[in-house]
C-alpha cells in the first residue's frame, strides 16, 4: 500500500470514531430528554399564543383541567387587595380574582395584545365586573403601578416571555409590602402534562434558575393541581455587599 493509501486511511478511521463519538449537532433533531430539558440554560421561550387561541382560554372543560378555585386558594386573596394578572388574555383568571377582592379590591388585567383586552371588557361587561382594570403592557413591563400590588398572578404564560429578565425587574417593583407572585406553569416533569407542547412546560429547576436571578425566591409549590406548578414567590432580600 503507498504511502497516499495509508494516510488516507489513517484520516478515514480518525473520521469515523470522531463520528461516533461527538454529540448530535442542531441539524439532526431529537427529542429532548427529560435530563437535557431540565437544564435552565437549555430553555428557549416558546412562541406568544395569539388572539386566535381565545376560544381555547374559555373552554368550558377548563374549569374541571386546571381548577381556577384552587389556584386562587393558594393565593389566600382577600377582600380590598390590589392584584394583577399578567398575561390575562380574556381575563378568566382576572374576572374570578375581582370577585375575591371585592367589592374595594381592584383587579389589573394586563396584555401585550390589544385583541385579548377587547375580548376581555366584552366579558367584564357580560359579567357585571367593576372592579377590573384593562392594561396593554410592553414586551418587558407590564406598566403596573409601583410599589402597590399585594399579588401578581401569571397562568401559562411565562414561559412566553420573549426577554423575561426586564420583565421580572418590572414585576420586582410592582410589589408593594409583603407582596407576592403565584405563577403557574405546566410541568416538564413527568407525564402529567403530557398532553401541552413540551416548551410550553416548565421544571421547577428552571422557574427556580430563572426567578431566583429576577430576585425573586420560592416560598412554597404546591402541586395539588393535576398537570400544573403553582409557585408562591417573593422578592428576595438584597444581598450585602
Amino acid at each position: 500500500m503507498t504511502r497516499f493509501s495509508y494516510a488516507a486511511l489513517s484520516v478515514l478511521l480518525i473520521g469515523l470514531v470522531a463520528c461516533r463519538l461527538a454529540p448530535l449537532g442542531t441539524d439532526q433533531p431529537t427529542a429532548p430528554s427529560e435530563a437535557s430539558s431540565a437544564r435552565p440554560s437549555a430553555r428557549v421561550p416558546a412562541p406568544v399564543m395569539s388572539s386566535h387561541g381565545a376560544d381555547w382560554l374559555e373552554r368550558p372543560e377548563r374549569e374541571t383541567e386546571e381548577q381556577p378555585e384552587l389556584v386562587l386558594d393558594a393565593m389566600a386573596l382577600r377582600q380590598g387587595q390590589t392584584v394583577a394578572e399578567i398575561g390575562c388574555g380574556t381575563g378568566y383568571f382576572a374576572r374570578r380574582m375581582a370577585r375575591r377582592v371585592a367589592p374595594t379590591g381592584k383587579v389589573y388585567a394586563v396584555d401585550i395584545q390589544p385583541e385579548m383586552l377587547v375580548m376581555l371588557e366584552a366579558l367584564v361587561k357580560k359579567e357585571g365586573v367593576s372592579n377590573l382594570t384593562p392594561i396593554l403592557g410592553g414586551e418587558t413591563d407590564p406598566r403596573l403601578p409601583r410599589k402597590s400590588i399585594d399579588w401578581v398572578l401569571l397562568v401559562d404564560v411565562y414561559h412566553e416571555f420573549q426577554k423575561p429578565q426586564p420583565m421580572l425587574a418590572k414585576i420586582r417593583e410592582s410589589l408593594g409590602p409583603g407582596g407576592k407572585v403565584a405563577l403557574v406553569e405546566y410541568r416538564r416533569e413527568g407525564e402529567s402534562a403530557s398532553h401541552i407542547k413540551f416548551e410550553h412546560r416548565m421544571s421547577v429547576e428552571q422557574v427556580r434558575a430563572e426567578w431566583e436571578a429576577g430576585g425573586f425566591k420560592i416560598v412554597a409549590v404546591d402541586e395539588s393541581l393535576k398537570s400544573q406548578h403553582i409557585f408562591i414567590l417573593e422578592a428576595a432580600a438584597p444581598r450585602s455587599q
